[in-house]
């Protein structure tokens, strides 16, 4: 089956572009905005589609310890789904910029 797919990437500063952009290329990625891609990518099961992904990211680019790649995509209850396939979460920029609530010590 083929799903339409949407990855969000950091690279960082040093990250190989070179063979990361051509593997979006050669998938037909169309740009979304700073570093956000949509393509369509064939799967054949949908519970794997992460992990298919990943292996296949790997196999053709070569991943730092601080890169990061987020995968989103809509399950087949039509639920959009998301997870980071290379690298994980790291502290929101924005923390501490909302409007929070000073609890009373009394």
């Amino acid at each position: 089956m083929i799903k339409t797919i949407w990855l969000s990437f950091d690279l960082g500063l040093t990250g190989d572009y070179t063979k990361f952009y051509a593997w979006l290329d050669n998938h037909g990625a169309n740009e979304c905005g700073d570093s956000l891609a949509a393509l369509k990518y064939e799967v054949s099961d949908e519970e794997t589609l992460p992990d298919i992904l990943k292996n296949d990211l790997e196999s053709n680019v070569t991943f730092g310890k601080t890169d990061r790649v987020y995968l989103i995509w809509k399950n087949k209850e039509g639920m959009n789904k998301g997870r980071f396939i290379i690298g994980k979460r790291k502290a929101s920029p924005w923390q501490g910029y909302g409007a929070s609530e000073v609890e009373d010590d009394s």
